[in-house]
């Protein structure tokens, strides 16, 4: 690979050019490949699944109660009264059973907690294991809606107080959340073709390419953090913000793929502009490495009245293959205000788009038009996030609510954190995490890092020779090792994305040795070339 042309890949997407890099880090069937390419991580919170699969055993013996007559597996639909007493028989003697202590600990938080009754509770959730109804309401199961809003508020809003009502959709994952907001923001008349978005780089890449997508064709603005503040925003960036032209403000926090937090005074700068300069502008905020930070705050507190949270639940329970996520308005938002002063022209092309489902659409709140939307409208009836779904979520949310003493958190944290200690370990520097680190994915700005190693001359080498998706091919072809660029996510500088959440920690510190020796090997590259 050391002389391969390697410009046809340079616009690709960073997850198009992994699997280029797979193939090539695969073609020695005798060594191990090592993919830190995505985020997918290899850990898990065991104790709600267990819930899961206990509610399950519960769940069938309640429906083949119905028709136990038949004795054929016939079952039917159970029956709410009694439901308490039922499982409460159902689980004497198993008391040293994990998922049934998880579950009589949840039927008692929701009680004494969110004030929710214990039979509408547990009803709700032997129903959603059976999936024998449709979602009701499609948007989201009542009780699930509560549990995942306190969840949401306590992960969300840190030391600040709830600021009003808010309302969830749930989603097939946070990438569902993303595409139902830009589909719907577009249909609702909120965004227009020319209009600006504006991206708070840098950014998970499927930001960077819904915008200019036909449907859409919309001018990207970057708002650009600055790697040598901690991946915050500088004054003069937000500024930016303050073109009437840009309708939407996309951010994720903490970054993708830095992995630093928006510090409260950012986040403050931000609020400020919104208050004074901007009433008007839509935020995006993408939350969902929140729960490995510190003390998170996220802009949906911030700024409750113009920000549209999504929050997915793949990454800090390990369920991507879940696809569990939420989209997150406040009852008080800008964005109803903003419809309800459309043309007249837009409001009557959605009375007619919405006429199918109620006779108050000027009364049809955004996150119930996400719902409809979603399902082409005229499937509303049937929209919905699937009810087992729903209750994996709700287990999920539970087990966040009721880790009082922080001990599922610390263990995830100190795990990511750890790791990445050890890949700077073995890369050879010294890189100790800072107060706004989160740790979730490492970005190595290989120029910087060359510098630190070798000298300027060398750094000056590399970035002309824009030798980044040399690196990358060169680490896969010689050492089965696969990161992404970071050029993908709006990185200005030759840099590479790996992931700290996917593999073993003794395979970081290989990745980190494996990343030095191909930077050696550059280094000879360069001495060669400056004898």
């Amino acid at each position: 690979m050391k002389d391969a042309d390697l410009s046809a890949f340079a616009d690709l997407s960073p997850f198009e050019l992994k699997d280029k890099l797979i193939e090539v880090a695969s073609s020695d069937a005798e060594r191990v490949m090592l993919n830190a390419g995505r985020g997918n991580p290899n850990f898990l919170a065991t104790l709600p699944r267990r819930a899961f699969l206990r509610l399950g055993e519960f769940a069938m013996l309640e429906a083949e109660r119905s028709y136990a007559y038949l004795n054929s597996g016939f079952g039917g639909l159970p029956e709410k009264e009694g439901v308490v007493e039922r499982f409460e028989i159902f689980a004497s003697g198993k008391e040293e059973d994990a998922g049934i202590g998880f579950l009589r600990s949840a039927i008692s938080y929701v009680r004494d907690q969110l004030e929710l009754e214990r039979q509408d509770f547990l009803s709700e959730l032997v129903g959603a294991f059976l999936g024998c109804n449709y979602p009701v309401p499609p948007r989201m199961l009542h009780h699930a809606e509560d549990i995942v809003k306190a969840y949401i508020a306590q992960e969300m809003f840190g030391p600040l107080p709830q600021s009003g009502a808010f309302s969830l959709f749930a989603t097939e994952g946070g990438t569902a959340a993303m595409t139902y907001l830009f589909q719907s923001l577009q249909i609702n008349g909120l965004i227009e073709p020319g209009d600006k978005v504006a991206l708070g780089t840098p950014i998970f890449s499927p930001y960077l390419e819904i915008p200019p997508l036909p449907q859409y064709d919309m001018e990207v603005v970057d708002i650009r953090m600055d790697e040598g503040a901690d991946w915050q925003f500088p004054a003069d960036e937000l500024a930016k913000l303050e073109d009437p032209a840009i309708k939407v403000f996309c951010v994720v926090n903490p970054s993708n793929p830095p992995s630093f937090k928006l510090s409260n005074a950012c986040l403050e700068q931000i609020a400020d502009l919104i208050k004074t300069k901007r009433p008007d502008l839509i935020v995006i905020t993408d939350d969902v490495y929140g729960t490995f930070a510190d003390d998170f705050v996220s802009l949906f507190a911030m700024c409750p009245r113009n920000t549209l949270c999504v929050y997915s639940f793949s990454k800090y329970f390990g369920a991507t293959g879940w696809r569990l996520g939420v989209i997150g308005l406040h009852e008080d938002n800008i964005i109803d205000e903003m419809m309800a002063k459309l043309p007249a022209d837009t409001k009557k092309r959605l009375d007619r788009r919405y006429g199918s489902l109620t006779t108050d659409i000027a009364g049809l709140r955004f996150i119930d038009r996400l719902v409809a939307d979603s399902r082409a409208v005229a499937l509303n009836h049937t929209a919905g996030l699937s009810l087992p779904q729903q209750l994996q979520m709700t287990l999920f949310a539970l087990h966040g609510l009721m880790d009082i003493d922080s001990t599922y958190k610390s263990a995830a944290k100190h795990l990511i954190r750890h790791r990445f200690q050890t890949l700077c370990q073995n890369m050879g520097i010294d890189n100790a995490s800072g107060a706004l680190d989160v740790n979730y994915y490492y970005l190595i700005d290989l120029e910087k890092l060359g510098e630190q190693l070798y000298g300027k001359a060398f750094s000056d080498w590399f970035a002309a020779g824009n030798r980044g998706t040399d690196f990358l091919f060169r680490l896969a072809d010689e050492t089965g090792v696969v990161l992404l660029p970071g050029k993908g996510f709006e990185v200005v500088d030759a840099s590479v994305r790996v992931s700290l959440a996917n593999l073993t920690e003794a395979e970081y510190a290989d990745i980190g040795k494996f990343t030095r020796q191909v930077l050696d090997e550059l280094h000879a590259d360069f001495q060669k070339d400056n004898p």
